[in-house]
């Protein structure tokens, strides 16, 4: 059936619609409704009807992060009529010639953009703000035709020349209209199973396809490679958020798209939370933002001097089923948007850490920009015969023509994050952990629960000087250690300095083991280049084991075996000095982040870490994950 997609093409002032492909299906959805603006994502109206949200990036402000606010609506299709038609039909009905857009000019210059990654690299990476950012340009244009043709001419480009789209789409509704084809699912609940899809990493091929000599170069670079396993972090975080058994990650795999291959993860986990608190707890993906989160967004609001409308937020469509909605959100990039005056935008952004090439990422923002500007006539197409069918992307599903360096990327991950966790016996032992600006503290808190020991998460600024738990774990943060001028780290040295007055069991990770290593006497400073994303093999306290890194500053041992203060044993470099751990009766702290998928013996050295303060301290009626064994094989 065409008779709704007909109509639309035939109005002169056509009601609101989407038109949507998901990756892989041969039919598109063509969805009409009305619109209703909301404040809230808890607002989106889930009473029986069919939902398409646009959700501005501004919407992240929730969760209590910064971002620059233009006001764009979180704009609701409550669909009344929807139709499915063949993809080839459907691309039949679209205007046939393209919608060109005059004007072509960028916001940012190409020098601006590389002057700005050399700072963004130099003064938040280099000073510990962060593991990486995504940070945005525009192209901007102008065209004369009304958009709702104008939206579904693009879109028939994008179908006939795009490929490996996760969904191709056009939206319109008054004032605002979008068509895209975005690559990256940022998260979908359906029946109760989560799913979120990090890509990061490009290669790209503009000129055709990529041969494999040129693909395992592209999987071999250090920087891609890092790139992905961060982003791969930071949703692990927000899956332990939304999913009491955390997420478990399968992949890599190969984005194959018309000129660009990009490599990817799948994350998934069980959720029973109502999919727009699914959606809140994971306002934005990294892979558009960085880490992190929070930090990121602030960095973002420092570097970034406009606002950045609906880039990098989510065209999230609820969908009714027998015992509620089921969720599909993917990632608004390389998307266009129309307003009502006839301008067009194409936000970018290119994802910088520690190893970036400025130069680098300036032609990366290019090429993610080429295809869009491409369906929108802004730059010229080359004569090829690549259709949007031609190239298949392997979401999911491992090729057999992918290189082995893709699959061998999984020895270098922690096992917990990958294999099924059997649950744990209840240890009779609580900890309070403490986040310090970072959302590991969640996969810190995971990993306890997998422990048997209950958990639960403040904030630092609601932290008690006093906490009752058995166990108070202060967790990862951003930033410089020895800043007594930034309320949260002059609180957190308060706190573990009073944890550690009261003889209580503490564990303390990366910033936090930082402070530690102050209040004991030991010089914090930074390092001569970042550790941001970085598996290192180091020696804790009699046992090698394979721990993530993600810092910018460090303690450093002067020598000593313990520390001139509280006299606590020291792990350190015997090249460097630099301190990996420290250990003493009640208390341990580590510099690597045990919780991360790269730390392979991460779980194992936080189970002996957290029996050892436990046992030094123990209360009656605690027993150790030993015992908990021992009482089972009994």
């Amino acid at each position: 059936m065409t008779k709704l997609l007909t109509a639309l093409l035939a109005a002169s002032t056509p009601p609101a619609f989407a038109v949507i492909r998901r990756e892989r299906e041969a039919t598109l959805d063509v969805l009409v409704g009305d619109v209703l603006d909301v404040e809230h994502l808890a607002d989106i109206p889930l009473d029986g009807a069919e939902v398409l949200a646009l959700v501005p990036f501004r919407q992240v402000r929730e969760r209590g992060f910064a971002a620059h606010d233009d006001g764009a609506p979180l704009r609701c299709l409550v669909v009344r009529e929807r139709e499915q038609v063949a993809v080839d039909a459907a691309t039949g009905l679209l205007p046939r010639h393209p919608v060109v857009v005059d004007d072509l000019r960028v916001d940012v210059a190409d020098d601006e953009y590389a002057a700005i990654v050399r700072r963004v690299i130099e003064r938040e990476i280099g000073q510990g703000e962060g593991a990486n950012f995504v940070i945005r340009r525009e192209f901007a244009g102008s065209t004369a035709e009304r958009p709702a043709i104008a939206v579904l001419g693009w879109l028939r480009a994008l179908l006939e020349h795009e490929a490996g789209a996760y969904w191709t789409f056009a939206v319109h509704t008054p004032g605002l209209s979008a068509v895209g084809a975005t690559p990256e699912r940022h998260v979908s609940s359906v029946g109760g199973v989560v799913t979120m899809n990090p890509i990061s990493g490009t290669f790209r091929h503009l000129d055709g396809p990529p041969s494999n000599d040129a693909l395992e170069a592209f999987l071999a670079d250090v920087k891609e490679r890092e790139e992905l396993v961060m982003v791969v972090d930071e949703e692990l975080k927000m899956m332990s958020a939304v999913c009491p058994d955390g997420g478990r990650i399968r992949g890599p795999f190969l984005k194959r798209m018309s000129r660009l291959t990009h490599t990817e993860y799948v994350l998934e986990g069980r959720s029973t939370l109502d999919p727009r608190e699914v959606l809140r707890r994971t306002m934005f993906a990294p892979t558009v933002t960085g880490s992190p989160m929070g930090n990121a967004c602030t960095v973002i609001a420092r570097h970034e001097t406009t606002p950045r409308g609906y880039y990098a937020g989510v065209l999230a469509r609820f969908t009714p089923t027998a015992s509620g909605y089921d969720l599909d959100a993917p990632i608004l990039i390389r998307t266009a948007y129309l307003d009502g005056d006839g301008s067009v935008r194409v936000p970018v952004g290119a994802t910088l850490v520690r190893h970036s090439d400025p130069a680098g990422e300036v032609a990366e923002t290019h090429a993610k920009a080429a295809g869009m500007l491409t369906a929108l006539g802004a730059i010229p197409r080359q004569d090829d015969a690549r259709a949007g069918s031609a190239v298949a992307g392997t979401t999911g599903d491992a090729s057999a023509s992918d290189p082995v360096a893709l699959a061998e990327r999984n020895a270098h991950l922690a096992p917990f994050w990958i294999a099924p966790q059997p649950a744990a016996p209840p240890r009779g032992v609580s900890a309070l952990v403490v986040d310090a600006g970072d959302d590991f503290t969640t996969m810190l808190a995971h990993q306890l629960h997998h422990l048997g020991v209950a958990s639960r998460i403040v904030p630092w600024h609601e932290a008690p000087l006093d906490a009752a738990e058995d166990l108070v774990v202060f967790g990862p943060g951003p930033g410089d250690p020895r800043d007594a001028g930034d309320a949260r780290l002059f609180r957190l040295h308060e706190l573990i300095a009073a944890r550690f007055g009261q003889r209580r069991p503490m564990l303390a990770v990366c910033l936090s083991h930082q402070v530690l290593a102050r209040l004991s006497g030991l010089a914090v400073a930074p390092l001569a280049a970042p550790q941001q994303g970085l598996q290192r093999e180091v020696a804790l306290f009699g046992e090698t084991a394979t721990i993530g890194y993600y810092n910018t500053f460090t303690a450093y041992d002067a020598g000593l075996d313990r520390t001139p203060r509280h006299g606590l044993e020291i792990a350190a470099d015997p090249h460097t000095g630099a301190v990996h751990g420290l250990n003493g009766a009640g208390v341990a702290s580590v510099q690597g982040h045990l919780e991360s998928v790269l730390s392979i013996d991460g779980l194992a050295v936080l189970e002996r870490l957290v029996d050892g303060v436990l046992d030094a301290g123990a209360r009656p009626g605690a027993v150790s994950r030993a015992d908990v064994a021992a009482r089972g094989a009994a």
